[in-house]
């Protein structure tokens, strides 16, 4: 009887573009079966929180600025309300009005930067944002017009666009006068349409019509849609304060990849980000938004994970309508920060990063010099969920072409804008067929 010959076959695609960091992706097949399925993310740890150890409290908002590029506002909102909620402040309402315009700054530019350049070219047909242009360049223009008051903002409160400075404990280190802010206004108003249109745009991309049991997870607030304060939430029924993350979360580390994976205890991976935070918080949006977000056609909530970048855009019209609320009303408040002690302790926040719930935890001595510290970045928490939707893919995949199964892989993944770190590099592709 003639001996089964068994073909084995290895195929890397070494480097895409259009998303930020660096991993791998490895699919092992054998007859035509899913053996193993591993996202690796190989870049090399930076070890913030080794370093911030014995630097003095007032330090860390510029420091865990530094970590992203590209939503620092958010590592600056996490670290400076941890500190403030253990040094017992009180911050005043315009500062914390501030702050909102500050986060609607970074969800702007950071959505605008993902809708048309990082996404869009997936459910476009197009290999990069130069394609997209050539075919589309009034949706390109439009994107980047957007993503300029984004920028713009943050600019205003944090002094530039990239790694601000403008935050600290108990407040600014300084707050512009109202006449400061007026041009910010116009901007705003003239970039509302694009917004709409934008939502209106990616509704009708030809997106993959899938159900996935997944549990969404984000901050819930009883009065507005959630950046800076609210509760932890889920699909699935936790309703927990941020201090209880540990209660309700568990990191653990998997021997391929840099980053720890997360998982709710007791039940497995869980989704952050726009699709998280639209499905448990559309009726804090306002009515204009949501009448906006019925107009798509998509039900909402949902658990198409393609679906995100839809929501990616109504939280851009969201934010853009924030911005000009919090506008409208400030005044200046009569000191740019509060006044605190320092003391030992230990502190903990969650806000909402454009990619999903951005935990820090603290722990300080009397002198008010960090002891220890621990950052849970979305992305980490999403790399599980993200590893269970390419084995719910595989059936669709494992019998195509290595284009058109890296292709297929590549649109999953990016359906998270995956923040890995701030390089230009994100997917190599492995699969091995036996």
């Amino acid at each position: 009887m003639p001996s089964r010959r068994t073909k084995s076959r290895t195929i890397r695609v070494n480097y895409l573009t259009r998303a930020e960091g660096e991993a791998a992706l490895r699919i092992h097949l054998r007859d035509g079966a899913l053996i193993e399925l591993r996202l690796e993310i190989f870049e090399p740890p930076r070890f913030f929180e080794a370093f911030l150890r014995g630097r003095d409290s007032r330090e860390a908002p510029d420091l865990t600025a530094r970590i992203c590029g590209i939503c620092p506002v958010a590592y600056q909102m996490s670290t400076v309300h941890a500190f403030e909620g253990l040094y017992g402040l009180t911050i005043d309402p315009a500062v914390r009005e501030l702050r909102r315009l500050y986060l609607c700054g970074e969800w702007i530019e950071s959505h605008a930067l993902h809708i048309h350049m990082l996404a869009a070219p997936d459910f476009l047909g197009c290999d990069s944002i130069i394609t997209l242009a050539d075919r589309n360049r009034e949706a390109v223009e439009r994107g980047l017009r957007i993503k300029k008051i984004g920028n713009a903002i943050v600019a205003a409160l944090g002094g530039r666009s990239v790694h601000p400075v403008g935050a600290c404990i108990g407040g600014f280190t300084r707050v512009p006068r109202r006449d400061q802010l007026a041009d910010l206004r116009e901007q705003l108003l003239r970039v509302r349409d694009d917004a709409v249109e934008c939502v209106r745009w990616v509704s009708h991309f030809d997106l993959p019509a899938v159900t996935r049991d997944i549990e969404f997870v984000s901050l819930r607030h009883p009065d507005e849609y959630p950046m800076n304060e609210g509760r932890m939430a889920s699909s699935k029924g936790i309703d927990a304060s941020p201090d209880a993350f540990d209660d309700f979360f568990e990191e653990h580390q998997v021997p391929y990849s840099n980053a720890l994976h997360c998982k709710v205890k007791g039940r497995g991976p869980y989704f952050l980000g726009p699709l998280a935070r639209v499905n448990l918080n559309l009726d804090r949006m306002g009515p204009e938004v949501t009448s906006v977000a019925r107009e798509t056609g998509i039900p909402w909530p949902n658990s198409n994970p393609y679906t995100g970048i839809v929501a990616r855009a109504l939280e851009v019209l969201y934010a853009i309508d924030e911005a000009v609320r919090v506008l409208d009303a400030y005044q200046p408040p009569p000191a740019p920060a509060a006044s605190f002690e320092v003391r030992s302790g230990v502190g903990r926040a969650i806000t909402e990063a454009p990619r999903g719930s951005l935990y820090h935890a603290f722990e300080t001595n009397e002198r008010g010099l960090i002891h220890s510290a621990r950052i849970v970045p979305p992305t980490s928490q999403n790399q599980a969920r993200i590893e269970a939707d390419l084995r719910a893919l595989a059936p669709d995949f494992i019998q195509r072409s290595l284009a058109e199964a890296t292709h297929m892989c590549e649109v999953a993944i990016r359906n998270y804008d995956p923040c890995i770190s701030c390089s230009t590099h994100f997917l190599k592709l492995e699969i091995e067929r036996h």
